[in-house]
């Protein structure tokens, strides 16, 4: 998703797209070439990307670009977002650095209300006893696990209060 995300926005070497992804993935994740070129090789077999030589920076680059087939594959996976998509914060940042590809306010709309659901339902615990129950934050004395869980619950509680501004809930 996020080769062809980065690909909606311009043309790019295999170089520039691995930094591009690093930087969205910050600290969490590093690219090397030999999963960005693997993954350019598929992309461009099945019809979704193109790939060109040409001179940059004083080399022959691999430059890529997205085809309309590519645009419509994203905005596809952008809007049937779920699932660990939807769940993991990490995966969750890709897909809204990408959700403005989608055309449809309503599409989109659609897409943040089933992560506003999610956050609104769910009760995260990071901790358990023995028995394999929840622990609440009171159960906890470390105070670095204590921090996990609140600097976990006031992200949860941002997002919320976004997610009802963006879908205009706030009477919610």
């Amino acid at each position: 998703m996020m080769i062809l995300g980065f690909l909606s926005e311009k043309s790019m070497c295999g170089y520039e797209l691995r930094k591009k992804m690093e930087q969205l993935q910050g600290y969490a994740r590093k690219f090397s070439d030999g999963a960005i070129y693997p993954a350019t090789a598929r992309l461009t077999k099945a019809g979704l990307i193109s790939e060109r030589s040409e001179p940059r920076d004083g080399r022959q680059r691999r430059v890529f670009t997205l085809l309309d087939a590519g645009r419509d594959r994203l905005i596809e996976e952008l809007k049937n977002t779920s699932g660990f998509n939807l769940t993991d914060i990490t995966r969750w940042t890709v897909v809204l650095t990408f959700l403005s590809v989608v055309p449809d306010k309503a599409d989109r709309d659609a897409v943040l209300r089933r992560r506003y659901d999610l956050l609104s339902r769910q009760d995260v615990h990071f901790f358990y006893c023995d028995a394999g129950n929840p622990l609440s934050i009171d159960q906890i004395d470390d105070p670095y696990r204590r921090g996990i869980i609140r600097v976990h619950d006031a992200e949860i509680a941002a997002e919320l209060d976004w997610l009802r501004g963006e879908l205009d809930l706030s009477s919610i």
